[in-house]
């Protein structure tokens, strides 16, 4: 009963995952503390969960495929390559993180994630205001979120949406394309990464990457009918449950 009950957990888990990052970003907030509630260790489940969700983006690029958007005119293979670097420095840095010290982290980073998702659209407003980005900012912070994402990897893809709101980009239908092709480069690298390195677990990893990759591409279809306002709405809440629950049990 138990194994059934645990399999249940993550396969909810990945579909639920799938739908969230097709819509807008967050998946790893269900995954990650599902697969550490089934009693897998914290860094294990992080990669677990990375190549657990991968299938899943990619579902959903396809949908999304012809509504890509460059920004600042720059080319996406240079988009995607920066986003490449960063998310093979952050898989690295995983991989040298010691459970413990990951145990620590991990409720900060949901809460912190949150709090992105949540607010990061308006503080890209505001600063729409006063800053006007270039190419070379742009292309450097994309380093930087794949760094991000390689090591965790929570609301990467609404932290790219902010940066590009900056730019004059604010809706999430005319984002998303772009956003999920470049949570899938961070992710490239570091779903390699972390098979060579031998830490996943992928007997929990397969039964979730099979849900995850029905749900992004249900979520992507999702996303086509409903309201930016609407899918932020209902993520926001998630997250922050998740989040308040982890900082909670991990006191």
């Amino acid at each position: 009963m138990a194994g059934f009950a645990d399999s249940s957990v993550i396969l909810l888990a990945g579909l639920i995952a799938g739908m969230m990052n097709a819509a807008a970003g967050g998946g790893s907030f269900v995954t990650v503390p599902a697969l550490i509630f089934v009693g897998v260790p914290s860094v294990a489940a992080n990669m677990s969960s990375t190549v657990a969700l991968y299938p899943g983006s990619i579902a959903s690029a396809w949908v999304f495929r012809g509504r890509l958007r460059t920004v600042l005119a720059i080319p996406i293979w240079a988009l995607f390559l920066s986003t490449l670097a960063g998310g093979f420095g952050g898989a690295l840095l995983l991989l040298f993180t010691p459970n413990s010290a990951f145990d620590r982290i991990v409720p900060w980073l949901l809460l912190a994630g949150s709090l992105a998702f949540a607010f990061a659209p308006a503080i890209g407003a505001r600063l729409q205001r006063h800053f006007r980005p270039n190419a070379a900012f742009l292309l450097a912070v994309q380093f930087v979120l794949g760094i991000y994402g390689g090591y965790f990897g929570g609301a990467v893809g609404i932290l790219m949406m902010a940066v590009w709101s900056v730019l004059g980009l604010g809706e999430i239908q005319s984002m998303n394309g772009l956003k999920v092709v470049l949570v899938a480069a961070a992710n490239t690298v570091a779903v390699v990464c972390f098979a060579v390195a031998g830490q996943v677990v992928w007997r929990v990893a397969l039964e979730m990457m099979a849900a995850a990759a029905a749900g992004g591409y249900l979520g992507a279809r999702l996303s086509l009918r409903l309201r930016s306002s609407q899918i932020r709405a209902a993520i926001c809440v998630l997250n922050f449950l998740i989040a308040a629950v982890f900082l909670w049990t991990r006191r």
